[in-house]
């Protein structure tokens, strides 16, 4: 359309200019109405269509209006091609044979000028070329000259030959144009999957939130931009707590709702410029663009929280979670966007461990805590199992007959560059780390060849990771360890937490089922503490619970915690579970338990744990025997 509005005009001007060439020719020889009047109004009428067509240039026509000019066009090709003509037929009886060469060449040379101004609308050529053409040549053929019948006959040659050329330029021309626009598809189709590949490349699908991909290079662009202005900004991460048994409970379905309803909720206006991820699973990044203390972090976590532990209602379904946040404040925490993201990470763990569903902002002590964890990752690569490890063993009694029904192996460590290591330090470290994997089998063979010297009625308890209960093969090397050992399978407890369950259901289940088939006991271990899921109570082949020791501290006979110890050992009964309570360190906490139906407890108040070598002399001195120890040849 653009082009067809530069040659339009081009033809006007022509129209007009040879127009008033041939009127100047014929001003003494013919009449003023047919050299001013009927040339003049022709004139008018095209100088008013040059003037349309040339601000047309600069203005930007949809197709609607292309299309009415268009049509304009046609019906003034064939009005004014037919007033031209028959002005030029006036004008041929007048002047001499010059005068009347002059139309005959104004007539041609003016038609040829027009179709080619014209080639780019091919029916208003060919109207033109009939309208002009066609009569003059019919005219000077029957005017009985043999020099005039030879120029109609070569006028009609060559508007032939130069309807041919443009019917060839017209169809190359749409050619190309078809080609043009094919290609124009094909870009925009090309575009159009470049920017679904981006978006997939960039948004979670099932929220539709950013995903991993997307906050990582945020984050990376706004720690550049701050570290340029030197700006505070935060990062967050959050982690539903609870969701692993919704899933589970109700199926992927409802959890897939849950995700959703969670990445909506954490996305609603709570105050602060909020730049909502998932990260995958059921985790969550935040990127808090504002300078914000320690205390107004702490607002807005508990904000966030408090809108996750909001009942997801679903048709048929209501579900319960929470969430755990953990905030990492530029620079303090630090100034890699990496490595500010672990400190994150890790003010999460550190909630999930201490105040889950709430929020935790990483500070100098984390810092500290992460550097001592180092160090200890350090020294357990570097360590002599058989020199710098050893079990201690902390009995459970059985409160009615007062005896000893077995006892747990505990691991301890003895550093020789950091001295006594917490268990409570090494075994999360070791977890993390993977080296628990080597750990475990080494301590069980020390427990088992330990349990082989106690009587037949003297159980053992050991704890298994979450990393050996998700390996088939690690699974494999403790049934090994267990078959050859010499102890009955049915004197052991292996008792594992419901953190390591959650990680892998499906593995866990079929780890346990192996354990199971083998003939030991499984144990739940610190159940209530946390989201305890009733689901895996029946789901997995569990034959004890052990209720978490922290419902003894400050336990009082109408305190919550009484009552929920109650119901634990209620469920335990009608289940046909044994059950056992850690944490007895006072005798009033042991008054308080014999009313519930309590059997096993576990605790400082019997006997702290003890190595192995006191084993036999705590036994003797219970059971009132010389030896209690049996050879371990």
């Amino acid at each position: 359309m653009r082009a067809f509005s530069r040659q339009v005009p081009m033809m006007y001007a022509l129209v007009l200019v040879n127009t008033i060439a041939l009127s100047a020719t014929h001003l003494h020889s013919s009449p003023p109405v047919l050299t001013l009047g009927f040339p003049g109004l022709l004139a008018v009428v095209s100088l008013a269509r040059l003037v349309i067509w040339w601000r047309a240039r600069k203005t930007a026509i949809d197709t609607a209006g292309a299309e009415r000019l268009l049509r304009q066009t046609m019906v003034f090709a064939g009005i004014l091609g037919a007033g031209f003509t028959l002005w030029a037929f006036s004008l041929f009886p007048y002047g001499d044979a010059f005068a009347q060469s002059h139309v005959v060449f104004y007539m041609a040379i003016t038609a040829i000028g027009c179709v080619f101004c014209l080639m780019h609308m091919r029916a208003a050529a060919f109207l033109l070329t009939g309208i002009v053409v066609g009569p003059i040549t019919v005219f000077l053929i029957a005017s009985g000259k043999p020099v005039l019948a030879a120029i109609g006959f070569n006028m009609a040659l060559v508007a032939v030959t130069m309807l041919v050329i443009l019917l060839i330029a017209y169809r190359d021309f749409s050619r190309l144009v078809e080609s043009r626009r094919g290609l124009e598809e094909r870009q925009a189709e090309i575009q159009s999957l470049s920017d679904d590949y981006l978006r997939l490349a960039n948004l979670d699908v099932l929220t539709g939130l950013p995903n991993r991909r997307q906050f990582f290079a945020r984050l990376q662009r706004v720690t550049d931009a701050a570290a340029a202005s030197g700006a505070r900004f935060a990062v967050g991460v959050i982690d539903l707590d609870g969701f692993k048994p919704v899933n589970d409970a109700y199926g992927h379905a409802v959890g897939d709702k849950v995700l959703v309803e969670a990445g909506d909720r954490l996305s609603r206006d709570h105050g602060q410029p909020l730049f909502v991820a998932r990260l995958g699973g059921d985790e969550y990044g935040l990127i808090i663009e504002a300078d914000l203390d320690a205390q107004a972090l702490q607002a807005l976590g508990a904000d966030l929280c408090a809108a996750l532990r909001e009942p997801y209602c679903f048709p048929g379904v209501t579900a319960q979670v929470s969430g755990s946040v953990g905030f990492a404040v530029y620079p303090q925490a630090a100034t890699a966007p990496e490595v500010l993201y672990e400190r994150a990470d890790y003010a999460l763990y550190h909630a999930k461990q201490n105040v889950r569903g709430a929020a935790v902002v990483f500070s100098a002590d984390h810092e500290t805590a992460i550097k001592a964890s180092g160090l200890i990752e350090q020294a357990l690569r570097h360590a002599d199992m058989d020199a710098e490890f050893h079990l201690a063993f902390q009995p459970l009694v059985d409160i009615k007959s007062e005896r000893t029904v077995g006892f747990e192996a505990l691991a301890r460590w003895t550093s020789p560059t950091l001295g006594v290591v917490s268990p409570g330090d090494f075994v999360p470290v070791a977890e993390r780390s993977g080296l628990i994997a080597a750990m475990s089998p080494v301590l069980l063979s020390w427990a088992l060849k330990a349990a082989a010297t106690w009587p037949d009625d003297v159980r053992l308890s050991f704890n298994l990771s979450v990393r050996d209960i998700a390996s088939p093969q690690q699974i494999a090397r403790i049934v090994t360890i267990i078959q050859e050992s010499g102890v009955a399978p049915g004197r052991i407890d292996l008792e594992i937490t419901e953190t390591a369950v959650m990680r892998d259901f499906d593995q866990a289940a079929r780890s346990l089922a192996t354990l199971k088939a083998l003939g030991v006991r499984i144990a739940l271990d610190d159940f209530g503490a946390g989201y305890s899921s009733l689901s895996y109570v029946h789901r997995l082949p569990i034959d004890k619970l052990k209720i978490d020791g922290s419902f003894m501290r400050g336990l009082q006979a109408a305190d919550k915690r009484r009552a929920i110890v109650k119901t634990i050992l209620d469920l335990c009964r009608n289940l046909g579970l044994d059950c056992v309570v850690e944490g007895v360190e006072a005798p009033e906490q042991l008054v308080l338990l014999q009313p519930l139906g309590c059997r096993v407890v576990q605790g400082f108040l019997f006997a702290r744990p003890m190595p192995l070598e006191a084993v036999a002399a705590y036994l003797a001195a219970e059971r009132g025997e010389g030896v209690a120890l049996r050879s371990a040849g």
